[in-house]
């Protein structure tokens, strides 16, 4: 478990970088695999089940964790842009911040 937090810290710091160096598309991805990271930790704390693949995190999320659920699936969207659109800070941004605040959710119940 502890694993999945170091890498997500992983990616939250590589989309920092990301940021400053003003790659947007690349801090999108660097900050929703974060939020995905920290899912799974969530999502594996509550109910012990790790998911494998995003349709199986998303319906884990739909049934477990409804808020979580409806922002993720918010941020896939824009995360799926990235693979063939120009993002913007403010993309990159919303993410960050939701990523920051999972992390504070889970850093809290430890």
């Amino acid at each position: 478990m502890e694993e999945l937090l170091k890498n997500a810290e992983e990616f939250l710091e590589s989309g920092e970088e990301n940021l400053i160096k003003k790659r947007f598309n690349v801090a999108v991805s660097d900050f929703f695999k974060a939020i995905v990271i920290l899912c799974d930790y969530l999502i594996y704390n509550q109910i012990r089940v790790m998911p494998k693949n995003h349709n199986q995190r998303f319906s884990l999320l739909e049934t477990y964790f409804n808020e979580a659920y409806q922002k993720v699936s918010d941020f896939f969207k824009i995360y799926t842009q990235s693979y063939n659109l120009r993002l913007r800070q403010k993309d990159a941004n919303k993410l960050k911040e939701y990523a920051n605040e999972l992390k504070k959710i889970i850093t809290n119940k430890k």
